[in-house]
């Protein structure tokens, strides 16, 4: 049959995400009828196979792990702590809240790696604060949009623990590789914000009001605050990133360090508890079931001929090996605009990296493309992200927000982050380093 009946499969996918069939549905469906067209009643052998491989894959089981210990997190009161003793030290800066904002979402995805979470449970506590102190309405939009979206791209990333697999990449390497862009991330939208506070004092008021604590006292509350939940960000990177866990292990052991870390706070309880495992149970089983469907897409499509017809569109173009970068990645920018992280992975990355591997870029062996592209296909995604019109992080925040602020806010506030990630981006294509020196130095290569 002609390969070009594969690649049909994405225009007969987009029809039915349009028309609003759900997204586990639509690539099941399609993929299923695809698969008995070409391969008869075979293609069912075929879908049974991708569940088997989904069900045995060791790496799989730290999903429900790292979602257990975010959703606990999220309702222990830790980030609240850790809002307060974070605004002590920096409130009095131009900008200080929102800075303290953007290093609170820094330290909360770290410890819960769940986009949705952190922006949640950070704009809750933050937006209430930064209006009270007469913040402007689209800077506060902005600073919690791209906050919460760190969860992406700062590890544990549940998202990355899906696209290891699917990429074929070391989870550790991942999110070795994944520190240094995501704290240039972070320390982009603080330069951004301490400036613009500068030449604009109006949009982000010092905070002078109400008594200074003793030194002592900021120290006390800080350690107390912060320490717990470093303990546990070193206890699932540390065992990761030093090869003394594997990602499933460490994310077993950052469960049961968040129930200690929830006791310490005195919090924890059979409701927090209960209301954290039904969250798990809930989002796990929509993350494994579009896992799986994923698989399945993806396995029938490059079967019956979609990698061939793919890698023939591209000769036929005669593209360089950067403008098919620069393809995949707007591939991947336009696509989140209509599809969550986990479903553009799955659809995405096992077209994309077998054809990206194949080009050769600043004399990297497969192993270090893989990684690289990895990470920059993350910044891409977070991206789209935030981009209107349709970003989640701006739907997120549209169900937190105050009526005072708008959807004009919203769009106007994500726009100055948009361009820092672009800035990000560029710098970690031109510079592959910034993905890679960390898993070399961690693993000693790939």
């Amino acid at each position: 049959m002609d390969v070009t009946f594969a690649l049909w499969m994405f225009p007969a996918l987009l029809g039915c995400l349009f028309v609003g069939f759900p997204v586990a549905f639509s690539l099941i469906g399609i993929a299923l009828v695809w698969g008995i067209v070409t391969f008869g009643d075979a293609v069912v052998a075929m879908m049974l196979a991708k569940v088997d491989d989904i069900a045995s894959n060791y790496v799989i089981a730290a999903v429900p792990l790292f979602i257990f210990m975010g959703s606990l997190l999220e309702r222990s009161g830790v980030a609240a702590k850790l809002f307060e003793a974070i605004h002590l030290w920096v409130k009095r800066l131009p900008g200080g809240l929102a800075i303290g904002t953007i290093l609170l979402c820094v330290v909360f995805a770290a410890s819960t790696g769940i986009v949705g979470a952190t922006e949640t449970v950070v704009g809750l506590l933050a937006i209430p604060v930064m209006m009270r102190a007469g913040y402007n309405k689209s800077l506060i939009s902005g600073t919690i949009c791209a906050g919460g979206s760190l969860g992406t791209i700062i590890p544990p990333s549940v998202v990355v623990i899906i696209l290891g697999p699917v990429a074929d990449v070391s989870i550790g390497d991942l999110f070795a590789g994944m520190i240094l862009p995501g704290l240039m991330l972070a320390g982009c939208y603080i330069v951004y914000v301490m400036f613009r506070c500068l030449i604009r004092p109006e949009d982000g008021p010092r905070v002078l009001d109400g008594e200074e604590l003793p030194l002592f006292d900021k120290i006390k509350l800080t350690l107390t605050a912060l320490v717990p939940p470093l303990l546990l960000i070193a206890i699932v990177l540390g065992s990761i990133l030093g090869g003394f866990a594997t990602p499933t292990e460490a994310a077993g052991c950052g469960a049961v360090a968040s129930v200690i870390l929830c006791a310490f706070y005195r919090t924890l309880s059979m409701e927090v508890v209960k209301e954290a495992l039904y969250k798990t149970v809930v989002i796990t089983a929509m993350i494994l079931l579009i896992l799986i469907t994923g698989n399945m897409f993806a396995g029938v499509f490059s079967a019956t001929g979609g990698m061939v017809g793919v890698q023939q569109l591209l000769a036929a173009w005669e593209l360089t090996s950067w403008q098919t970068m620069a393809i995949l990645l707007l591939i991947a920018f336009i696509a989140g605009f209509m599809l969550d992280l986990i479903s553009l992975m799955l659809i995405v990355v096992p077209i994309a990296m077998p054809i990206i591997v194949g080009y050769p870029f600043y004399d990297l062996d497969p192993g270090s493309i893989k990684v690289w592209f990895s990470i920059c296909f993350l910044i891409m995604i977070q991206t789209s992200y935030l981009t209107p019109p349709m970003a989640p992080a701006i739907f997120y925040l549209r169900g937190i927000s105050p009526p005072e602020i708008t959807l004009m806010h919203m769009y106007k506030g994500v726009v100055p982050f948009i361009i820092l990630h672009g800035v990000v981006l560029a710098f970690v294509l031109a510079i592959p380093d910034l993905a890679l020196w960390l898993p070399t130095i961690f693993f000693r290569g790939f």
